[in-house]
């Protein structure tokens, strides 16, 4: 967290006024808004609309995880880039399309896999974790450097037209894992490219992924316990529990 911010202009006074009205956030959870860091994992359909969300709602430092670059196909919805920045670095390119956004932030990228340590260090440094990713190395390795770094995580998912969310947060004792919901090599890899994805449904998880990132930074009930499922096709949300499984190599390496 930013402490050398230490209260809101007038500018962002007025940007932010009808989030201040909430009586749930009021000025002091926009200040905390403001002060804190939040890194966005995978620029593409889920980070997209989390990193619009984020910067809109005033999150005063995003930084952006990816090595990819915007290619055509992408723009069915992966919305925070625009057509002009096809071929452009992922992260260069939602980087300006969200300072043009909100220059009351600040944006950090890394165009590189990290290895890790850097992934570690990176949380080490942050106050949340968003995976916006589509494979699950990429899933175990966010959710081990979280779980180290005692740093919550909002992980989602989505594929045709089904979507899944949740949170865990590793500053409570009792959150589960990611590795206490899959287990490494137990299911398929299921990719947008194989299987392809309508565009509202990953809308729909990652303004939600935002608003679960929202409600951590400011100690607000989360679905920490709980894994939300959404079918876009019948508009049906089922939520079932998602308890700590005592037998998980990752948590019990923790603890």
């Amino acid at each position: 967290m930013n402490f050398d911010k230490t209260e809101l202009s007038d500018e962002e006074l007025s940007r932010y006024s009808r989030q201040i009205l909430l009586s749930d956030i009021n000025y002091d959870g926009q200040l905390k808004l403001a002060q804190s860091h939040a890194v966005i994992f995978g620029l593409g359909g889920l980070g997209s609309p989390v990193s619009l969300y984020l910067a809109a709602a005033g999150v005063g430092k995003l930084t952006l995880v990816d090595f990819d670059s915007v290619d055509d196909s992408n723009l069915q919805r992966q919305i925070v880039h625009r057509e002009a920045n096809i071929g452009q670095a992922k992260v260069d390119s939602a980087k300006q399309n969200l300072q043009a956004l909100n220059r009351h932030i600040q944006i950090a990228t890394l165009n590189h896999s990290l290895d890790e340590a850097e992934l570690l260090t990176l949380m080490e440094s942050a106050d949340i974790a968003i995976d916006c990713t589509d494979n699950f190395s990429s899933r175990f390795a966010i959710n081990q450097a979280c779980l180290q770094a005692k740093k919550p995580l909002v992980s989602g998912a989505a594929i045709r037209w089904e979507g899944q969310l949740t949170t865990y947060d590793f500053r409570q004792d009792n959150s589960p894992c990611y590795a206490c919901l899959y287990k490494p090599g137990s299911h398929q890899e299921l990719t947008c490219s194989q299987n392809g994805v309508l565009s509202p449904i990953v809308g729909m998880v990652g303004s939600m992924q935002s608003l679960e990132a929202v409600k951590a930074l400011l100690g607000l009930p989360t679905l920490m316990g709980k894994l939300m499922i959404l079918d876009g096709y019948t508009l049906q949300i089922r939520t079932l529990n998602l308890k700590k499984d005592t037998h998980c190599p990752v948590c019990q390496a923790q603890s």
